[in-house]
């Protein structure tokens, strides 16, 4: 085989519309996820959790069960393997949630106190449907607001300060001609995939396998090795399909169940989460409150940007929502203050969901920007042109390319902005009142150390082995095509085999960095090849290997701001008898850097538009005061939008190539929920003439803000 050369099909790769390579295993049914894989001898485990949101465990009446039919073991914290929870993973200390079964303390209601293991998923349920578990109870504290007693400053870090401040606030706010003070709060939302977590695990001769749904094979794998003081080299986590992540599916008890069970009966154990135990064990967005102080002069220019947050955790594990983040990056000001501040509960531990801290964070700051325009009387689009910074308003770092202008402008020639009448409830049809918004978008676009193999075959094909994760972005067939561009060859000779924890480190698919990573460990492999081909002779039957790290490229990254930027638009109606509120259109233009493939990538900013719409109007996880568990913890009680809620959503981009990656690239998978939802909000106000500050917005809050206007 000679050194490839570019073939018809292959030049331009990038930036052509591809279908997904899996595409088709996906809709016949062949693709495989982690509930689907069979095994000889699998037994099945089913997560017993608590009633009561605070306490002790004083008795698990076992006996019984272990008499049932079918039924193999009943894991407890009597009787369960210990693991070793004090350590440093890739993210800090884990959460003790993870650590099943170790004491009797119950932390918050739906705490994991028994797994039962039997020959089928029947008999393990009806076992545990029928198990006893006895508790000594305390009172609950859940309650969740902004003035309650308990909140703290977090620690922060040098990357993600908690706080930070310059200039004087109270002199600058003095001073200023149109001042907005508003407080804004969402609610608890959850991650809503379509295929809950499962995981089956196994020893074969002395070597832990486990098959998973993650967002990261080799992170769960190091994970579970620290967890079970095992070498991470005996420890192979495999994920082949993923049917949606967004920040949960990374190690959480599911998997920790199935090792100590495949342990203890030596023999391979699943064990699949149902839809109502994920509402407390795979975490979710905390519910957020917002004090937002603006301050400007007549003409709308800011002296005072002050963000404070606040959101809850758990008593057992720190986790804090980055939403002062967003104007760190967005909006700078003579006075500039940030703050992100926790509370303690007995509640589940919160974890990332997609757009953590920028999406509640932008409602707040994109809502306030909107009230100051209106103070101003100024166009809320020309607003925020007029204060457009030219370097990090914190950081003072520079843009890597910062293009939200040339986003708001493409945005408002297709929008038809121009034609916008800024009188707010002047347009009506019917019992409809029409109005419309528009905010601003911002994300983190990061990159992060990884490895990739590529292999020359003597077939003339090329297969690319790299731990990503494709939890439905479409990063299999983006990863093909850098591939085949870096190559010169057409995508279908490229063999992807992703999601192996023997592959090596690489990125997990999170914080809109996997793609990016993935892709410029995958142009360095085949730099690499390309040199070792140059040399001429024949492929041998094992091929011709080279492998990439970037740690070294990673690093020597300049100091920049770096981040995806965008403008949301949003058109709604809103029914003056019902309270109804029916978004009619939306519109996103984004910059986002090079765009690998349009159809996945278009595909990536829609489903984050209709999840800002979702947060809007619908998504609200309402907790229990008295016995501190979720009301309807499940896809009928959590409303998400449906596809009649769904109206015209169209998604572009403008040029915005980053020219310190390789490709150019930056990230897509976050960036279209945010600001979403703000704009969906403002155009309520714009119908109606009534601000909502607290989402979601319902129609008994547009009944009783009417009534009360």
């Amino acid at each position: 085989m000679t050194t490839p050369t570019k073939t018809a099909g292959a030049t331009g790769a990038l930036g052509t519309s591809y279908r997904r390579v899996e595409g088709r295993e996906k809709v016949t049914g062949a693709a495989r996820y982690a509930a689907d894989f069979p095994a000889a001898d699998l037994a099945h485990g089913w997560l017993v959790l608590s009633t009561v949101a605070r306490g002790r465990v004083r008795a698990v009446e076992s006996g019984p069960v272990l008499q049932m039919p079918g039924v193999l073991a009943v894991l407890h914290h009597g009787n369960a393997p210990r693991v070793d929870a004090d350590y440093v993973g890739l993210l800090g200390k884990p959460d003790p949630t993870v650590a099943v079964f170790q004491h009797d303390r119950v932390p918050f209601a739906g705490w994991p106190v028994a797994l039962v293991v039997a020959e089928t998923p029947e008999q393990a349920r009806e076992a545990a449907e029928a198990l006893v578990v006895r508790y000594d109870e305390e009172a609950p504290d859940v309650a969740f607001s902004a003035g309650r007693p308990g909140v703290y400053t977090p620690e922060g870090n040098p990357r993600m300060p908690a706080e930070t401040t310059k200039g004087d606030l109270e002199a600058s706010l003095a001073a200023s001609a149109a001042v907005v003070d508003a407080e804004y709060t969402t609610p608890e939302e959850h991650h809503a995939m379509m295929e809950p977590h499962a995981a089956l695990a196994h020893w074969d001769g002395g070597r832990l396998e486990i098959l998973d749904s993650n967002q990261g094979s080799r992170w769960v794998a190091e994970e579970l090795a620290k967890l079970f003081s095992l070498d991470v080299a005996s420890v192979r986590v495999r994920s082949e399909h993923v049917g949606g992540a967004f920040g949960s599916k990374g190690i959480r008890p599911h998997q920790v169940c199935a090792v100590m069970a495949a342990t203890v009966l030596q023999r391979p154990v699943r064990v699949a989460l149902t839809r109502r135990q994920m509402f407390s064990l795979v975490g979710y967005r905390s519910p957020t409150a917002h004090r937002v102080r603006l301050g400007a002069d007549r003409d709308g220019r800011l002296r005072v940007f002050d963000h404070q947050a606040l959101n809850q955790t758990s008593t057992i594990h720190e986790f804090v929502e980055q939403s002062a983040s967003v104007g760190r990056t967005m909006y700078d000001a003579d006075a500039h203050h940030t703050v992100n501040r926790v509370v303690r509960l007995d509640v589940p531990t919160p974890t990332w969901v997609r757009g953590p801290g920028e999406a509640p964070g932008s409602f707040a700051v994109e809502c306030a920007l909107d009230e100051l325009a209106e103070k101003c009387g100024v166009d809320p689009v020309a607003l925020r042109a007029r204060n457009e910074p030219q370097a990090g308003p914190v950081s003072g770092l520079p843009f890597s390319s910062r293009n939200v202008l040339a986003c708001f402008e493409e945005g408002a020639r297709r929008f038809g902005w121009a034609d916008r009448d800024p009188r707010p409830g002047v347009r009506r049809e019917g019992r409809w009142l029409l109005g419309t918004g528009t905010a601003a978008a911002s994300f983190p676009s990061g990159v992060a150390p990884s490895t990739a193999a590529m292999t020359a075959e003597p077939d003339g094909t090329f297969t690319v082995r790299i731990t990503a994760a494709d939890v439905g972005t479409g990063a299999r067939t983006a990863l093909t095509l850098v591939a085949a561009d870096a190559l010169g060859v057409a995508p279908e000779r490229i063999r992807m085999r992703i999601a192996d924890s023997d592959f090596g480190q690489a990125m997990v698919a999170g914080g809109s960095m996997g793609t990016r990573s993935w892709a410029w460990a995958v142009r360095t492999a085949v730099r690499e090849l390309r040199d070792r081909l140059d040399l001429g002779g024949d492929i041998p039957p094992q091929g011709i290997t080279a492998r990439a790290d970037t740690t070294e490229a990673v690093a020597a990254l300049s100091q920049k701001e770096r981040h995806s930027f965008g403008a949301q638009f949003a058109e709604v109606a809103v029914d003056v008898t019902t309270g109804e509120v029916r978004v009619r259109r939306m519109l996103g233009i984004f910059a986002a850097g090079r765009i690998v493939n349009p159809l996945t990538a278009r595909s990536q900013l829609v489903g984050g538009m209709i999840w800002g719409l979702s947060m809007a109007l619908h998504e609200e996880a309402v907790r229990d005061r008295t016995s501190g568990a979720h009301v309807g913890p499940d896809l009928a009680g959590y409303h998400i939008a449906a596809h009649a809620d769904v109206p015209v959503v169209e998604a572009d981009w403008v040029d915005d190539p980053d020219e310190d990656d390789p490709i150019g690239l930056k990230g897509v998978g976050e960036i279209g929920i945010v600001g979403a939802a703000a704009a969906v909000a403002n155009a309520v106000w714009h119908a109606t003439g009534v601000r909502h500050r607290h989402l979601p917005i319902r129609p008994d809050r547009v009944l009783a803000a009417a009534r009360n206007a």
